[in-house]
């Protein structure tokens, strides 16, 4: 692998995680399909990354001492 990234940036990480909901949920009697899964999974990223960008921003915006370079 080339790259890293944070474990909540993976769609594998968001699969399994909603595959084991799924499993609890069919106990429960609530069935979810494999392409809801995935757009599950989809969703998950794309709102965690929205979340992140939203936190930079805030704590950018929050901080009490400026960026310093030279």
């Amino acid at each position: 692998m080339d790259g890293m990234k944070a474990w909540y940036q993976s769609k594998t990480v968001w699969g399994a995680l909603i595959a084991v909901g799924a499993s609890l949920l069919q106990v429960a009697g609530i069935e979810l399909g494999a392409d809801m899964q995935a757009d599950l999974a989809d969703i998950a990223v794309t709102l965690v990354g929205a979340a992140g960008g939203l936190l930079a921003i805030y704590g950018r915006i929050s901080a009490d001492t400026g960026i310093g370079g030279k």
